[in-house]
């Protein structure tokens, strides 16, 4: 289980960071959550990707601002670059992320 001083180091450290907020209860997360993660690995080699379970971690859903769920941050260089939530398909994440990623990591 992660808190939120762990989850800003990873922001720190790290030029590509997506945060995946999702509940047992939610079912559209359960079957986002594996084809992202996996879109995201394939196409993004430097991405860290922390998973959290708002039924357990709701302190720290509350300081990211996530009232809904699934809700995807990226963040880019430490800042929060993109927000989806609810109704999203992993090719418009992929899509959004591409070209900055790629300036990104030149």
């Amino acid at each position: 289980m992660q808190n939120i001083d762990e989850i800003k180091k990873t922001l720190e450290e790290n030029l590509a960071v997506m945060l995946y907020f999702s509940a047992p209860t939610c079912n559209v997360c359960h079957a986002l959550k594996p084809k992202l993660f996996e879109a995201i690995k394939s196409n993004f080699k430097e991405f860290q990707i922390i998973s959290i379970d708002t039924s357990l971690d709701q302190e720290i859903a509350a300081y990211f601002s996530v009232f809904a769920i699934p809700t995807v941050l990226v963040f880019l260089d430490g800042k929060e670059f993109l927000r989806k939530l609810r109704h999203m398909s992993v090719d418009e994440v992929i899509e959004e992320i591409k070209r900055p990623y790629e300036i990104m990591m030149r």
